[in-house]
């Protein structure tokens, strides 16, 4: 009988094999990574100091940028490391243990999509009641339930994974540890994972897909029906920045996972989109189509000069 060992730890195959290329793509995804955690941090500290922005739309996003940190922050440093080392390895442990926490973040994240979905909704078709009806209370829940099951859904796949035996080839074609590009190198029949993973992202998708369709279609059907132009104009750049970022989460997202598993070029472009590239251009796309958070990001700007003339002046002073 043939004897097999069990593999320990893979292979990233990563973007590219070219040495010159590698350091190009780490300079544009450290830049990227910058911009996303200064974007993100940004957007927590205006929501969390501005008291105008107490409001349950800036509370689930103040969530939401916190889980474009977490999301961009599983992946990217472990590929900044690849781009500059020889040795592309990862445990299988690391593996395991990145993957869980990328789906982790993605799950959650679907579900407070659908969420801020619903309460653009609350606000526009029900602004008399909004305020009574999505409470701080309720939105507490609400969270609470969105990390209850992106856990849950990240738990239970991760759990699987430990009944699979890996024993051929370590290369993942792949930046990161997702959870599709593991299958394909298991020793043993990885149909049961393969299947858990689909009822899985079903579940996700019909907990809230239905949720964001029925939300935007009343939106829409509401916006319609005020008679003036720039009523509509106002309604709808309340909930035009949050329909751009449903868009670009899930358009990419379900091209992934319901495609097969291939490990082809485009298949990496388009994780790349999801995972990396949405987490930066969710604070962009909020502060740029948002007056309130610009006009938020303005008086705190104001009041960091203010006290930096301010201690100056004392300084001053002490000194005379």
């Amino acid at each position: 009988m043939k004897n097999v060992s069990m593999i320990t730890e893979f292979v990233l195959l990563g973007l590219s094999s070219d040495p010159q290329i590698q350091t190009m793509l780490f300079v544009l995804f450290l830049g990227i990574y910058l911009l996303t955690l200064v974007g993100n941090l940004v957007m927590i500290l205006v929501i969390r100091v501005d008291p105008r922005l107490h409001t349950p739309m800036y509370f689930f996003l103040g969530h939401l940028s916190f889980l474009d940190l977490s999301f961009s922050s599983v992946t990217v440093p472990k590929m900044l490391q690849n781009f500059l080392s020889q040795n592309k390895s990862i445990s299988m442990w690391g593996c395991i243990t990145q993957s869980f926490f990328f789906t982790l973040s993605g799950g959650t994240e679907a579900c407070l999509l659908s969420a801020m979905a619903y309460d653009r909704y609350a606000a526009i078709c029900h602004p008399l009641v909004y305020t009574m009806v999505i409470n701080r209370p309720l939105c507490i829940v609400i969270v609470s339930i969105a990390w209850a099951v992106g856990f849950l859904i990240s738990l239970l796949n991760s759990l699987f994974i430990h009944k699979l035996y890996f024993c051929g080839s370590n290369i993942i074609l792949h930046f990161s540890c997702e959870l599709p590009p593991l299958f394909p190198l298991s020793c043993t029949d990885p149909i049961v994972n393969e299947i858990l993973l689909a009822v899985s992202c079903a579940f996700l998708g019909l907990l809230t897909l239905p949720l964001i369709l029925f939300s935007y279609s009343r939106i829409i059907s509401a916006i319609l029906n005020i008679c003036s132009s720039e009523g509509q104009a106002k309604a709808f750049s309340t909930c035009s920045s949050h329909l751009t970022v449903v868009l670009l989460f899930y358009g990419t997202a379900l091209f992934r996972y319901i495609s097969p598993a291939s490990g082809s070029v485009l298949e990496r472009v388009v994780s790349i989109q999801y995972s990396v590239i949405t987490s930066l251009l969710n604070p962009l796309i909020y502060s740029l189509k948002n007056q309130e958070v610009k006009a938020a990001l303005q008086r705190m700007l104001k009041q960091q000069k203010c006290a930096s003339w301010y201690n100056k002046s004392c300084v001053i002073l002490l000194r005379k």
